[in-house]
């Protein structure tokens, strides 16, 4: 069941997916009925999960489950897989790579191999300031609070001296 992204209960699961390229206007638009579309039958032994997304930045795929309703199962975070790995191929993009970071460089989204970022903190070509985007919040309200942090605030800090 596809709901609003904004009215789900803080305590809601997230799966955060960064592209490594932003998507253009017209992929977005088929990423939204694409969406749209997996949401609205992704089911849990044939019961609605109550879910929602939103995209952030043309580059993150956020989707968020009210587990209060009903639980993801495996087979159903397997469907979700499957569906992220499906827009992969269609789209010609990495959404699975978890060892890569996004930063904001001014008004723009970053994207470098974890060890480039390394590299870049030692060189001090970014700092505690830095603004990093935290793929690892576990649900709605760590989103809303801690997705988009400085470095020195996230799992990040470990690099920057």
């Amino acid at each position: 069941m596809l709901v609003d992204f904004n009215t789900l209960p803080e305590t809601s699961i997230v799966w955060i997916y960064q592209a490594n390229r932003s998507f253009s206007e017209e992929e977005l638009q088929e990423l939204q009925t694409k969406l749209d579309t997996f949401i609205e039958s992704w089911t849990a032994h044939g019961n609605d999960l109550q879910a929602g997304y939103t995209i952030k930045y043309k580059r993150f795929i956020v989707i968020g489950l009210n587990q209060d309703l009903n639980k993801a199962t495996g087979c159903s975070i397997d469907a979700s897989v499957r569906f992220i790995q499906e827009l992969e191929q269609t789209y010609k993009v990495d959404l699975m790579d978890k060892m890569n970071v996004s930063y904001k460089q001014g008004e723009f989204v970053a994207y470098k191999s974890l060890t480039d970022f390394k590299k870049m903190a030692k060189d001090k070509a970014v700092s505690k300031k830095t603004i990093v985007f935290n793929n690892l919040v576990a649900n709605v309200a760590e989103f809303n609070e801690n997705w988009e942090v400085p470095a020195s605030e996230s799992w990040h800090s470990r690099f920057i001296k």
